[in-house]
């Protein structure tokens, strides 16, 4: 396969070399990353800005821009060749639970969704994993378990893979899961309050709302690997569009 590889901590960062070289051993990658750490980001664009990219080889292309930069210009402009998937990763730490709606490792995902295959966003919940090697083996071999995956429902979506802490021995399987809701956040840290101005700088994402059936939160806290299906279409098949149209016109 021809695949787009990008992430929102740059370039050099641990986990997307990790990821590639796995990917290399079967398939052609192509990385086109930001120059920076870009997370939090979510699908922001470098809206009527100029972006500079610099290649670097000709597989290797350093944006100066957002995750999602990277994901439209690759697909857009850069790449000759058709690409048939994009993954997104391997992001050092967790995506779960609302987090996937500002996280700059799905906001790039979100590019590839009309390509051959759904876009892939992968994570380990540890910024230190005690094997990001075992993370990056196991996380090519499933992504080419999801591009084998013949049911047309999941073309437009987003795959979501989060991983624990985890290596060979420790692994115990996937848990196809929904996202976790989180509760409200900590209050954001002050860092100037004078009596023109004031500073903050946001806190931790609220803790995972604990629900009667398994999420992603709670499959990566059991140590399980999780995989969510994020749709983005951004409409809801069963809402009553009409009723609600006849009550705002009463």
């Amino acid at each position: 396969m021809n695949i787009l590889l990008t992430n929102d901590d740059g370039f050099d960062a641990d986990g997307i070399k990790a990821i590639r070289t796995a990917l290399e051993k079967s398939h052609n990658v192509y990385v086109v990353a930001p120059e920076k750490n870009c997370s939090g980001l979510s699908a922001s664009i470098s809206y009527m800005k100029e972006i500079e990219i610099k290649k670097e080889s000709e597989r290797l292309y350093i944006v100066k821009g957002t995750p999602a930069d990277c994901a439209y210009i690759g697909l857009l402009n850069l790449l000759n060749d058709e690409i048939d998937v994009l993954v997104s990763g391997i992001n050092l730490g967790a995506n779960i639970g609302n987090d996937v709606l500002y996280s700059g490792t799905v906001g790039a995902a979100l590019g590839g969704r009309k390509l051959k295959y759904p876009p892939i966003a992968i994570s380990s919940c540890e910024y230190k994993p005690k094997s990001l090697e075992f993370i990056a083996n196991k996380s090519c071999e499933l992504v080419e378990l999801i591009t084998s995956f013949e049911k047309q429902e999941i073309l437009n979506k987003v795959v979501n893979i989060n991983f624990p802490d985890i290596d060979q021995k420790s692994y115990k399987g996937i848990k196809v899961v929904p996202i976790a809701k989180r509760d409200v956040p900590p209050t954001p840290d002050i860092l100037k309050n004078n009596s023109d101005i004031q500073s903050f700088r946001y806190a931790a994402s609220g803790a995972p709302i604990k629900e009667d059936f398994l999420t992603d939160a709670e499959a990566v806290k059991l140590g399980y690997v999780s995989i969510s299906i994020l749709d983005y279409e951004l409409l809801d098949p069963n809402f009553n569009s009409l009723e609600f149209e006849n009550f705002i016109n009463e």
